[in-house]
């Protein structure tokens, strides 16, 4: 498995950066991971690097090099995460639980898997042209694909992410086969948001990673000006016919113990997977009931 892989976080106009980003891989699977915390609830660098790492321990306990069951995998390290946000939100009796969106790729046997949460995205280019993108959990997005809106309500709202007292929404896709040169972008709003989609596949498409992804959250940057929201990008290619060993990544040698990763290890005070669907209502409820109490103090 041979790729190259860019990736940059710009705090923008914010006063703090709640995006997260970062990759890791044995000899037989890649891992790449993308979450922008939310703004309006507590602690969203918080929610954003839990997921982070949740999906990354989880990655690295069972990719032995590879995955079994990549879509599974996928499936359940989406649900982990937003278990540990609640476990979070109720250890730390928050009135509100900290909340995140999330996009991961694997890259395994040739081909790509994926599943988003919310409305950081995936871009699939080839030979210039989109392959394929995400479409976001937003009325926006799903109004292209039904009739029907909610009436008074914020289109660009989303309808889900983790750490809401709902079960997370999310899809997963099917596994791709990858081209060499095909070029992959996570990102959140703070990029796409400010570029089209062409303006971004004719970016990706046309340069190295190493130069696109900068070039794009530079661009995203400008658009936005002083407000800018945090931009977070992470780009790779793959096994690019003229690919050189001194400036990407080659899994080819390396063992199959061997686990690298640029996403601090762990997950704190406990394994990722060890909060069942009863252990989350009954954070929800306590949540619930912290919320109920504070109001009545009000009173």
């Amino acid at each position: 498995m041979k790729f190259s892989v860019f990736q940059v976080s710009r705090k923008g106009g914010r006063e703090l950066n709640e995006d997260r980003m970062g990759y890791c891989y044995t000899r037989q699977a890649g891992l790449f991971v993308l979450a922008d915390g939310m703004g309006g609830h507590p602690e969203g660098e918080v929610a954003a690097q839990l997921a982070l790492q949740t999906v990354s321990a989880l990655f690295q306990r069972h990719a032995k090099p590879g995955l079994a069951d990549v879509p599974g995998f996928l499936a359940d390290a989406v649900m982990a995460a937003h278990r540990q946000l609640m476990r979070y939100a109720s250890s730390k009796g928050l009135l509100d639980s900290p909340r995140t969106t999330l996009v991961v790729a694997v890259l395994q046997d040739r081909q790509a898997t994926w599943v988003h949460c919310g409305d950081s995205r995936l871009y699939l280019v080839r030979n210039g042209s989109l392959v394929t993108r995400t479409r976001d959990h937003s009325y926006t997005e799903r109004q292209e694909l039904t009739s029907f809106l909610p009436q008074q309500s914020n289109r660009n709202v989303l309808f889900t992410c983790l750490g809401s007292p709902t079960r997370p929404l999310f899809d997963v896709s099917e596994p791709l086969p990858l081209h060499g040169g095909d070029r992959i972008l996570l990102c959140s709003d703070g990029l796409w948001d400010m570029l089209s989609d062409d303006e971004i596949v004719g970016v990706l498409g046309a340069h190295p990673v190493a130069s696109a992804v900068p070039e794009l959250v530079e661009r995203a940057l400008r658009n936005a000006g002083p407000s800018s929201d945090n931009v977070t990008a992470v780009a790779l290619e793959w096994e690019a016919p003229d690919f050189e060993p001194t400036r990407g990544i080659s899994t080819d040698t390396i063992g199959d113990g061997v686990f690298a990763s640029t996403i601090q290890a762990g997950v704190p005070d406990g394994s990722a997977d060890d909060l069942d669907d009863a252990a989350i209502e009954r954070s929800i409820a306590e949540i619930n009931e912290a919320i109920r109490r504070s109001a009545q103090r009000r009173l």
